[in-house]
């Protein structure tokens, strides 16, 4: 029977997974997503959109949320390695602007749980990284949204000062400049 390794982030919320990978000469296999038992695991997702984005180092994409129609996510590296980070940016929540990170790679095959609610971003520290998102809601452009990747209300301790960024990221308003209608709310 596959089993998996299942531990709480910083946020509770946030899951860290490590499945059990199977590897001989030949290559390995491991099951990245079973719905019954990743439920038996306490992660009970209906996954609509499958989204795979490839980047060099020092490429940082985020911090990403919707609102409305937030989306959770559930990451994946299939090459090289990312620094992941979640933000809780939900309004009330005892953990509100807190963050947790997890180093992701094609390697050590973790996957890293972004429930709705929470800003993501991740920065590449290899030569280059192939990143896979499951969505459980499909992206909405007038509910995308963006914090700034360095704002000091979430003190975020990125492996990198000056990374590469879109121009939407560069852009991106601090929390401070956000309504606060333009954020999730915490359902307790």
């Amino acid at each position: 029977m596959l089993t998996m390794r299942v531990s709480k982030s910083r946020l509770p919320e946030c899951l860290l997974i490590e499945p059990q990978v199977f590897a001989d000469s030949r290559g390995s296999f491991f099951e990245q997503w079973n719905a019954e038992r990743y439920r038996e695991a306490g992660l009970d997702a209906t996954f609509v959109q499958s989204n795979v984005s490839e980047s060099a180092r020092g490429v940082l994409r985020g911090l990403h949320y919707q609102w409305p129609q937030p989306q959770g996510k559930l990451v994946s590296v299939l090459v090289g390695e990312v620094y992941d980070v979640a933000v809780d940016i939900r309004r009330g929540s005892p953990t509100f602007g807190h963050w947790a990170a997890a180093i992701l790679s094609a390697e050590n095959r973790r996957q890293f749980w972004v429930p709705e609610g929470f800003a993501h971003g991740f920065v590449v520290t290899s030569e280059r990284a192939v990143f896979h998102y499951l969505c459980t809601a499909p992206y909405v452009r007038e509910a995308d949204a963006s914090l700034r990747w360095n704002d000091a209300a979430f003190a975020i301790d990125w492996p990198v000062a000056e990374p590469l960024l879109s121009d939407k990221d560069a852009r991106a308003p601090f929390l401070a400049d956000i309504a606060a209608e333009r954020l999730p709310v915490y359902a307790g």
